[in-house]
């Protein structure tokens, strides 16, 4: 049986395709109904696909020799990005070549290359960037915004929203999300007013299929208790990276304690499976895999610093998203949304996005 093709830029990420071939490798041990269209420099690419036996039937080589660097700016990104290995691995997806795109590489150029080629979907004035991260509760939670768009507007939190609780019902199969929006409180009364505005938008939505719970802050999004944060890609983005930063001093607290004497090197020696759960627990590699949500195409974003197994997990969310019709399913709640909206002809139905055409809005 066939099953999704993965076009991947071979040359993102900080260690270059050693690492990619080896994720694609694990993912396809776990999968081989797999199949990877790889884009970079070929000299590079083939001896590491020579060692992985499995993807000798699985993997087609198109030949670049050039990259988007690391420091590169969208907007030079974009003026070279038909040549470079991530404008080829984008553009795959857009001719139909592959169903869905994953890069480790540059952050902005990716978004930047990603919206021009792909556009956003109807009704979707920004693409928004979400990712998995982990909690107290039975399941990870969904977060966007967490780095695409520095400043939103009511309208587009209500389409995080609706992107977001399909992701979620995508990747942690819950049929009702429950939905909140990141707050420096939980009472009606704080916030901003584009906070406020589209809180009182998603309370009225009770048609769509997620549960709308209110506000969360800060402190309580491990607590178990939301399965999709929505917020601004620029508090999102702060409370990813202290949330990351917040692990890793844990991590090497932890280490620190159990080497400082005999008896704490002891103590370590009795605790080591609680410690592997913890470490497993907070590895961002077991949760790698942003996606791009909003575009006519799907696109993952992985860690550059991401290790084989977590190539092989932004893999894993790339198929889940195109088996389960993600956009198909962002678009159905989007309609029903506006209809809702225009039908009531009420001052929802201005915070839903504007069809174009392309089916693009402005920036």
């Amino acid at each position: 049986m066939t099953g999704p093709c993965i076009a991947i830029d071979a040359m993102g990420g900080d260690v270059g395709p050693a690492a990619i071939v080896a994720g694609v490798s694990a993912a396809r041990r776990k999968d081989r109904s797999l199949s990877f269209l790889l884009f970079g420099d070929e000299a590079l690419i083939r001896p590491e696909i020579a060692r992985h036996a499995n993807l000798a039937d699985a993997v087609t080589v198109h030949h670049t020799s050039e990259k988007i660097e690391p420091t590169e700016k969208p907007s030079q990104a974009i003026r070279r990005a038909r040549t470079t290995s991530m404008g080829m691995t984008i553009n795959a997806v857009k001719d139909g070549q592959a169903h869905a795109a994953l890069s480790a590489g540059n952050t902005g150029a990716l978004m930047a290359i990603a919206k021009l080629a792909l556009r956003t979907m109807p009704g979707i004035d920004r693409p928004a960037l979400a990712a998995l991260l982990p909690s107290l509760g039975d399941k990870d939670l969904v977060m966007l915004d967490l780095g695409a768009n520095t400043e939103c507007d009511a309208q587009n939190l209500v389409q995080f929203a609706v992107m977001g609780a399909a992701y979620a019902r995508t990747v942690l199969d819950v049929e009702a999300p429950r939905v909140k929006l990141l707050n420096i409180g939980t009472e009606e009364l704080k916030g901003t007013g584009e906070l406020k505005e589209a809180a009182a938008l998603l309370r009225d939505a009770t048609y769509l299929p997620f549960r709308f719970n209110g506000f969360t802050e800060g402190d309580q999004l491990s607590r178990g208790e939301v399965d999709v944060v929505v917020t601004d890609g620029f508090s999102g983005n702060i409370a990813l990276k202290t949330a990351e930063g917040t692990a890793r001093f844990v991590t090497d607290l932890l280490r620190r304690a159990f080497t400082s004497s005999l008896r704490s090197k002891a103590g370590f020696a009795l605790s080591k499976p609680a410690l592997h759960m913890l470490k497993v627990h907070l590895d961002p590699n077991n949760h790698n895999g942003a996606v791009f949500l909003g575009l006519n195409g799907l696109v993952v974003k992985s860690h550059g610093s991401a290790t084989p197994k977590g190539i092989a997990n932004a893999i894993k969310v790339a198929a889940s998203m195109v088996r389960n019709d993600i956009t198909r399913k962002i678009g159905d709640d989007l309609d029903e949304f506006r209809a809702h909206a225009f039908a009531a002809d009420a001052p929802a139905g201005k915070a839903v996005g504007k069809e174009t055409p392309t089916g693009d809005s402005a920036p």
